[in-house]
């Protein structure tokens, strides 16, 4: 699991660098089949990360407002300010944390319980959905996307999953 969250983070700042290289007007555009544009997913990505984090430590939750963020120099510092906190939970993970048990209260009143493992897995797919959504948008811009491959980015390294 550290691996694939390395693996979002390696991809997440490729992302950023890329963006580097667009007009800022290209970047808030809204777009068909997401949370916006491309700079509103990227902050939607980080949001949401580092949110289900704070859920996991039972600290409370809050919802950015995109609004506040509206520029990747704002989106990348906020990812600088959340990622700290997501990273040690992260590289703090061990093995006896998969079944912990997250009850939650949907707005509908019903009540659902996710272990951690599938929280943590849910979060990782998450960002990897949506960068497939950055990919089709930088296919329709004419530019090359970011690659997605997992291979040669030096993951090997990273703690092993079980």
């Amino acid at each position: 699991m550290k691996t694939l969250f390395h693996y979002n983070w390696q991809v997440r700042e490729d992302w950023y660098r890329w963006c580097e290289n667009i007009a800022e007007e290209e970047l808030l555009l809204n777009r068909t089949g997401g949370v916006g544009g491309i700079l509103q997913t990227l902050f939607h990505i980080v949001d949401v990360e580092w949110s289900w984090i704070r859920v996991l430590q039972g600290k409370p939750d809050f919802q950015e407002n995109f609004e506040e963020f509206y520029s990747l120099k704002r989106v990348r510092e906020l990812d600088a300010k959340f990622k700290s906190e997501v990273e040690e939970f992260v590289l703090n993970w061990q093995e006896d944390m998969e079944d912990n048990l997250l009850h939650d209260t949907l707005p509908d009143g019903r009540i659902v319980t996710d272990t951690w493992g599938e929280v943590m897995r849910h979060v990782i797919a998450h960002e990897i959905h949506h960068i497939g959504q950055l990919s089709i948008w930088a296919r329709e811009l004419g530019v090359k996307p970011v690659s997605a491959n997992l291979i040669g980015r030096g993951l090997a390294s990273i703690a092993k999953d079980k």
